[in-house]
């Protein structure tokens, strides 16, 4: 689709340079895809691990509002990575690239290892990293959006954590005198709505990333009227392209049908034992998590977010209902994103600036 946009709007750049732009698209396409692959989990490990759906249906339900979410949400975050966290006079089209292969490599690392971490944070160290490369600490606006961003690495999974514990302790009181077998059947169909709503809270926030990715690196290739189009959807205003919007939810919606298995059996029933009771909980004081962050424009991690929550509906019930050593192994992992993520993004673009670069001048 892009390489016929950039033919019809007669792009002036040369061939090749118009092929890598194109390639860098699809680069952040993959990781998008990557995404929903990774955090599929996020949005089905509850629902499965507490037995309402299957695990193939899980994944079209996940998948269907992931894309929904293009329909619900503006496009604040995308223009928070766009242009609010890196100054755009230092961008190139290899900062963007360095940065989008530094996240995607920790994201396969960390899906190959079973562990539950932020793509979002990956994504905007990845970036951050290939741009400091280049032109030092100074190229990052700062404090700005950053402070929302890092502020958020605590906040996000400690406000899942604080509201899955309040949501979880709340509902068991109202319950209380409820049959059990009742409570069971009534939050099964409880459960679908807060899977779906967790799902489109996930879409809504982690496709907008990528979006912003691609208007960045169009912005930074000197074409930003080709990524930048004002209008209204469903009420919501928009400052990203139909196209790119669209290619970004289905992509992430592809990613979350393929889901990565190994990270569902560890937020699932690694953590804690999940009943659909504590499924529901989880997941509706995740949403609101995230979809409070995005509208407030900040990429939060929807990983941090469902994997607090979770922690919170276990403790409720007593801290010996928690696995604490996955945990320890998740805030570690947490801990090394960012700069895992920033250093292979800074040195991938050192190899492409000195082996790549020159072939396109």
């Amino acid at each position: 689709m892009l390489i016929f946009h950039l033919l019809a709007a007669g792009a002036p750049m040369p061939a090749r340079t118009l092929y890598l732009v194109f390639f860098i698209v699809v680069m952040a396409l993959v990781f998008d895809f990557l995404n929903g692959f990774h955090d599929a989990a996020n949005s089905i490990a509850t629902i499965v691990s507490t037995r309402v759906l299957s695990p193939q249906i899980a994944v079209v339900w996940a998948a269907f509002f992931n894309f929904a979410a293009a329909f619900f949400f503006g496009t604040k975050v995308a223009d928070t990575i766009s242009d609010k966290l890196v100054h755009p006079g230092v961008l190139d089209i290899y900062v963007v690239m360095g940065g989008l292969t530094g996240a995607i490599i920790w994201n396969i690392i960390t899906w190959l290892l079973g562990l539950p971490t932020s793509s979002s944070h990956a994504l905007v160290s990845g970036i951050a990293g290939a741009a400091i490369a280049k032109a030092g600490f100074g190229v990052l606006i700062l404090p700005g959006k950053w402070r929302g961003i890092v502020l958020f690495i605590f906040l996000g999974p400690l406000i899942g954590f604080i509201a899955g514990a309040l949501l979880m302790t709340a509902t068991a009181w109202i319950f209380r005198r409820a049959h059990p077998g009742k409570i069971d059947g009534w939050f099964r169909r409880l459960q679908l709505l807060s899977a779906a709503v967790f799902s489109l809270s996930h879409g809504g926030n982690d496709a907008q990333k990528t979006m912003g990715v691609i208007v960045m690196l169009l912005t930074a290739a000197g074409h930003p009227s080709w990524v930048r189009d004002q209008h209204n959807l469903f009420g919501h205003e928009h400052n990203v392209a139909l196209w790119v919007m669209m290619a970004c939810y289905i992509a992430i919606a592809a990613g979350t049908m393929f889901g990565g298995w190994r990270i569902v059996k560890t937020l699932g029933s690694g953590i804690t034992r999940l009943a659909p009771v504590g499924g529901f909980c989880a997941e509706t004081a995740a949403a609101a998590t995230i979809i409070a962050a995005t509208h407030m424009g900040i990429p939060i991690s929807t990983t941090h977010a469902i994997t607090g929550s979770i922690l919170g509906v276990g403790t409720s019930r007593g801290a010996r209902s928690v696995r604490w050593i996955w945990g320890q192994r998740i805030v570690i992992a947490w801990i090394l994103t960012i700069p895992c993520s920033a250093f292979m993004a800074a040195v991938t673009y050192l190899i492409v600036h000195f082996a790549i670069e020159p072939m396109f001048r």
